[in-house]
């Protein structure tokens, strides 16, 4: 059912607006009282609302879930067979009932009761119950379009007990689909029994989900109301005339790459207009998305939409689309039409016979890929082909997703032909190279972050890519960046600055403890907790008590997903509670026994706590899984010094260079391994060697200058030392360095 992913909802609405119109009501400010509220039901709406009521009927979001029964199965259960990678399925009926026969957590086959249906089109999935509340959605689902079975993944041959297996926390429901498929969803997970007692109001996404508790409004109508007694929002969270972002923000929660800040993250009665209040969406870097910002796994629209110009522009979802059936208001390009002029919809714009797929706004301008097997999404960047852009770094282009018998270059000189040599701007200019590592990179996040014009959504990315550069342009960039006005943007920069010394951030992240978003106190206070409570300034320590409770609770919120459980452990190394860390580590591997990086981390805690067999094992253990993987042979070098086995140590660090590493910080130490057996020369050459990826470490810088004077080289030593002292010049160890070698 879903991609490997780890950290975020996979959320399986399909319709892009889930705001509900409501006609008779006024079309003022909200002003949703205080005063207790209820849900009461979607049938209470058809009364006053029968138009917007069965527009709903027809909707996905109506056929988001439904109980079994002849008119909500879609496939076909007459004792079909279906073989997908080695895995027979049998689908059949019994008794009034629906059962799959399917291999169970064990390996063996077995017959599943289909409790409840899960989508409608493009696919339709089924859900079978497990003990302890647990819900999992069946690998194989139903084509509605080619109406036949299906392998969502077809050549993934996935193992009982693995994450992605059906039976496994990847196919969850209670943590992977619910909140966006019922209404007032609550999971109600307990940790300690890796259970849930999952409740929700109506089992599909009904009026309410998106306008909130209805039971005021109701009463409202049938009384105040009718006395002429006017009340701005008729006591709904959302109304016709809604601005851009209170609209977006309710549809945000569930067509968004994101992570839930709480239980009510997706629940209509956020009165926040601030989304980073509930939810964290993705940036666009390249862990999901291409290196120029196009969607690469599934986006779910926010941060696509949030690139582009029209949501710059003020457009919102129901511009385009009817809220309540989810439908297209207007068919093919006339929808584009509303707003672009006449001639954008001929051969003369478009340079493709019209009536062709050529000529569609969306195939050029919104080019499309296909998810969960046969849904095909499109990326809302409404970005501008470049296959100029390809050319240059072999990033996609809509051009070529139709002339796959072409080349990039062929398309870009097509382009260059109708329109001309000259491309108006686009930050991908910049995005791109700024994904990459070294100084050029850095220039083009700085260019990203001084330019106004860039979306915020993108500066996430600048700032989250800047991390990684350790230069004062990009630390004053990320320090001035704290002040951004958009919170997406302080809450990355926060994020980025984990990578840098306390020194710097100390008292100039401080006053984000008491930010007005939520997320970026979590952010700052995560910031923070690496810290001893005696070293944080006591004029931010109120804040910081505060915020850290926030985080806290987002944490423990997220230990449903295995790596949630990878976050609260990460939470409990940073402020030194080793138990708790070794404890959700574990948890995380008993979820997820592919997520190798979490033995990294356990077995750090192992070595702080003097375990260090334990420690080498579980790290052997990650070799012999992924034995590619660079981060594994440094990490190993690092306890084979601690443990007195040189050469050993040696042969890790080695095997980790032949990877193409790009941790600087392993040069350095590698380099002063052999320094300190006696090596000097090839010390020198690997200190020299991490320089290439970071010619501006001053650590590498330093000691390459030590090793040069320790080999009688001061020329070339002072050349070095002069670099330090200009570079950093408040660093007193590089002055007195230079002043030895004068």
């Amino acid at each position: 059912m879903f991609k490997k992913i780890r950290l975020l909802f996979l959320l399986f609405c399909s319709v892009l607006s889930v705001t509900f119109f409501i006609e008779f009501c006024s079309p003022k400010k909200n002003n949703i009282a205080n005063t207790s509220n209820i849900y009461i039901g979607s049938a209470n709406c058809k009364t006053c609302h029968e138009k917007e009521f069965n527009e709903w009927k027809m909707s996905d979001h109506f056929k988001a879930m439904q109980a079994v029964n002849d008119s909500s199965v879609a496939g076909n259960f007459n004792n079909q067979i279906f073989i997908a990678d080695g895995v027979k399925n049998v689908f059949f009926r019994k008794d009034g009932k629906y059962f799959i026969n399917t291999q169970s957590e064990d390996g063996s086959n077995r017959n599943y009761e289909v409790k409840y249906t899960f989508g409608y089109f493009p696919l339709q999935q089924y859900l079978i119950e497990f003990p302890n509340g647990k819900m999992q959605a069946a690998r194989t689902s139903w084509d509605a379009k080619n109406k036949k079975w299906f392998h969502q993944y077809p050549g993934q041959k996935i193992q009982p007990h693995d994450w992605l297996h059906w039976t496994g926390n990847a196919q969850n429901w209670n943590t992977m689909c619910a909140v966006c498929h019922s209404t007032k969803l609550q999971k109600n997970y307990n940790t300690e029994k890796d259970g849930y007692t999952t409740t929700y109001s109506e089992i599909n996404v009904s009026c309410e989900s998106c306008h909130g508790a209805g039971k005021l409004h109701a009463d409202y109508i049938n009384g105040d109301y009718k006395k002429g007694n006017k009340i701005a929002g008729s006591y709904l969270k959302l109304v016709a005339a809604d601005e851009q972002v209170a609209q977006i923000n309710t549809c945000a929660p569930c067509h968004a790459r994101a992570s839930a800040i709480s239980s009510n993250s997706f629940n209509a009665e956020m009165q926040s207009n601030e989304l980073l209040d509930y939810l964290i969406p993705e940036s666009p870097t390249t862990e999901n998305y291409h290196a120029d910002g196009q969607a690469n796994n599934e986006d779910y629209i926010y941060t696509s939409f949030a690139e582009s110009k029209m949501f710059y522009r003020g457009v919102k979802c129901s511009n385009c689309h009817n809220p309540h059936s989810g439908k297209l208001i207007r068919t093919g390009n006339l929808v584009c039409m509303q707003c672009h002029t006449p001639e954008h919809n001929t051969s003369t714009h478009t340079f493709h016979a019209t009536g062709s797929a050529g000529a569609e706004c969306k195939n050029c301008h919104m080019p499309g890929k296909a998810y969960m097997g046969n849904d095909m999404r499109f990326d809302h960047t409404f970005r501008v082909p470049r296959p100029d852009l390809s050319v240059k770094y072999n990033m996609p282009n809509a051009c070529n997703n139709c002339h796959t018998n072409k080349s990039a270059q062929w398309a870009s000189d097509a382009v260059i032909k109708w329109y001309g040599k000259n491309r108006k701007y686009s930050f991908a200019e910049d995005l791109i190279p700024g994904s990459k590592t070294g100084t050029p990179a850095e220039t083009h996040l700085l260019q990203l972050m001084a330019d106004t014009s860039v979306p915020a959504i993108v500066q996430s990315a600048a700032v989250k890519y800047l991390g990684e550069h350790h230069s004062n342009s990009s630390v004053n960039s990320l320090l001035q960046s704290l002040h951004h006005t958009d919170a997406i943007v302080r809450y990355q920069t926060l994020n980025s600055l984990t990578n840098f010394p306390s020194s710097v951030w100390m008292n100039a992240a401080g006053n984000l403890l008491s930010d007005k978003v939520k997320a970026v106190r979590i952010a700052a206070a995560q910031l923070y907790c690496v810290l001893p409570d005696n070293e944080i300034p006591s004029s931010f320590f109120a804040a910081y008590t505060s915020a850290k409770k926030e985080l806290e609770n987002y944490l423990s919120y997220q230990t449903d997903f295995a790596v949630g459980n990878v976050m609260l452990g990460d939470y409990f190394l940073k402020t030194k509670n080793y138990t708790g860390a070794e404890k959700f580590y574990k948890k995380a591997l008993q979820k997820d026994s592919n997520m190798n990086y979490v033995r990294l981390n356990l077995s750090s805690v192992y070595n702080i706590n003097s375990k260090n067999k334990d420690a080498l094992n579980i790290l052997l253990e990650a070799q012999k899984i992924d034995p590619k993987n660079d981060r594994i042979y440094y990490n190993l070098a690092l306890l084979y010094v601690e443990m007195g086995n040189k050469q050993e140590a040696a042969v890790a660090f080695e095997k980790a260079i032949t990877l193409h590493t790009v941790n600087p910080r392993l040069f350095y130490n590698y380099g002063l391994l052999l320094d300190g057996m006696g090596n000097i020369k090839k010390s020198i050459a690997v200190f020299r060697q991490g320089l290439i990826i970071e010619p501006q470490n001053p650590d590498l810088n330093y000691v390459l200058a030590l090793a040069y004077i320790k080999n009688g080289q001061q020329a070339k030593a002072k050349v070095v030392s002069i670099f330090l002292q200009k570079t950093y010049p408040d660093n007193p160890d590089y002055q007195q360095l230079l002043q030895t070698l004068q």
